[in-house]
């Protein structure tokens, strides 16, 4: 692929995935959930999504290539956990229909045939395709051109919202907003760990990965790749922090006579646009709600591709699908697959909260066999007596568990309700597994590559951590207090998750430790980094 990718444009492509249809809907719904102190929660969302970010961020520096978030962790911890992983990366592809189910929901204002009673409408998944087809389009011909367009995208990203926080605050402001209608914290401090999930403040930020995907079409990865993660990263969390502030001090009292909780907008910002009589802003407002998520879409659209040509490389897919176009150095082959995922996803789900609620687990998961993979890397670079590479980040050390412990409880507080639906399709994996394991050793050559690999029982032991992992997340989460029966009450429910967690972390990095003694990565952390 071209390294046609500076600082500016994966600064861009971070914050334009980062910055979706997020920022119109969860200054209402982390209102709801924690009152003011979800100011808190989009605080705390930062900085936990700069500590794994910066475990990603030594992956893409030290190890840069296309589609990397897949392939890391089958290199570090196996094929089981690699396919694990890379149905879970496919399943995600639903995030881009939910980002297109986004934009037909804000359309409805105006064409109320596309959606209705939660639902895209049939005349809606004509629109809605059409749609998947022209960004699909849009990615075919060249990184630069992709590049170039998403940073126009992004511009607009940043001018609107920002128009809005103006416009809102200079309509006027509701003094005491901090602690009235019950004070500052007015559900209690927990409520701000609901808001995490509830509130959709994990989706909102999540996305922060997108510069390491493109890591093998960077110029200079060492530098670039970390810079533009974080400041992706400071960009949205500034971005989202102003846009609560005004929703806060802008909502009139009539409002609030039930409190936070009684707060309901169907299209926050839009509605609340037209109680305050700013008619302009609400028509802004609604033509944004096409521009945001259809950039978060537009980017989607190009890491999904490359989630795809990755998979394929590994072999968790048909090579058929790793094909480069010589002319334009797309994968097209992966662009058309994924397309039609996206249609298909929109079929049974069939809206924006249907299919948020199980996408962030998966990108989670994602986050946390990366950790695993750091710290394995860094084990086995030890063991070998490899000099510190250039690109790592100091304190990935302590971070990788942290990370790790940390996107674990992302998961759980995610809750039992999305939980019971999002690990049992993740365990899927493991069927793929097989059958393809099966298909590998039929096509085996006696004395080949093929048959020299480890055997499935083998694989299967090296990746059991991920496995029991998740299945006892879903059993802790039946039990616990975020959507479960109670029956582990909080805070010892999060308590058990971070001990469970960690302890899972050491295993799996025992075991990719041993797995990368016999099976090592194709290329040197330095060829890789070069």
């Amino acid at each position: 692929m071209r390294k046609d990718l500076g600082f500016v444009g994966l600064t861009a492509i971070g914050f334009s995935n980062i910055v979706g249809s997020g920022w119109l809907f969860a200054a209402l719904f982390a209102a709801q959930t924690a009152g003011p102190a979800a100011l808190l929660s989009w605080l705390a969302a930062g900085a936990l999504s700069a500590l794994v970010a910066l475990v990603m961020v030594e992956l893409g520096a030290t190890r840069p290539e296309g589609g990397g978030t897949v392939r890391w962790p089958l290199y570090a911890s196996g094929r089981v956990v690699g396919t694990v992983i890379g149905w879970s990366v496919l399943l995600s592809v639903g995030g881009t229909a939910a980002e297109i189910a986004a934009i037909m929901q804000y359309a409805a204002h105006y064409l109320p045939g596309l959606f209705h009673d939660g639902r895209i409408t049939a005349s809606g998944l004509g629109v809605a395709t059409a749609l998947s087809v022209l960004l699909t389009g849009l990615n075919w011909f060249a990184v630069r051109l992709f590049a170039r367009l998403n940073n126009l995208v992004s511009v607009l990203k940043i001018l609107i919202p920002v128009i809005t926080v103006v416009a809102l605050f200079l309509s006027g402001t509701h003094g005491g907003r901090l602690t009235d209608h019950g004070g500052f914290a007015p559900y209690g401090y927990a409520a701000c760990l609901s808001a995490l999930a509830s509130g959709g403040i994990v989706y909102s930020v999540n996305g922060f990965q997108a510069p390491l995907d493109f890591s093998g079409e960077a110029r200079n990865p060492r530098r670039t790749i970390p810079a533009a993660v974080l400041a992706g990263i400071g960009l949205a969390v500034l971005l989202y922090l102003t846009l609560q502030l005004a929703f806060l001090f802008t909502v009139p009292d009539r409002l609030l006579v039930h409190g936070w909780q009684g707060v309901n907008f169907d299209s926050p910002f839009g509605q609340l646009a037209l109680v305050l009589n700013l008619h302009w802003l609400a028509t802004l407002l609604y033509a944004d709600a096409v521009i945001s998520p259809g950039g978060s879409a537009y980017v989607g659209v190009a890491i999904d591709a490359r989630h795809t040509y990755a998979l394929a490389k590994s072999r968790l897919l048909p090579r058929y699908f790793m094909r480069i176009n010589p002319r334009h150095g797309m994968p097209h082959r992966a662009l058309v697959l994924n397309l039609l995922v996206i249609i298909v996803f929109m079929l049974p789900f069939g809206g924006w909260q249907d299919i948020v609620s199980v996408m962030g687990i998966m990108y989670l998961l994602v986050y946390a066999a990366s950790a695993v993979a750091a710290a394995a890397f860094r084990a086995h670079d030890r063991e070998r007596g490899v000099e510190r590479s250039v690109g790592r980040v100091p304190g990935v050390r302590w971070m990788a568990p942290l990370s790790y412990v940390v996107a674990s409880e992302f998961v759980y507080w995610s809750g039992w309700h999305d939980l019971r639906l999002a690990l049992p399709m993740v365990l899927g994996g493991v069927p793929l597994y097989l059958l393809l394991r099966w298909g590998d050793r039929r096509g085996a050559v006696p004395g080949g590559a093929a048959d020299r690999s480890p055997t499935p029982v083998r694989e299967l032991v090296t990746g059991a951590w991920l496995i029991v992992h998740l299945a006892v997340l879903t059993l802790l989460s039946w039990l616990g207090t975020f959507g479960g029966s109670g029956q582990l009450t909080a805070p010892y429910d999060t308590i058990v998750v971070a001990v469970v967690s960690l302890a899972v972390f050491l295993w799996a990095v025992r075991s990719s430790a041993t797995h990368l003694r016999t099976s090592p990565p194709p290329v040197r952390p330095v060829e890789a980094a070069g």
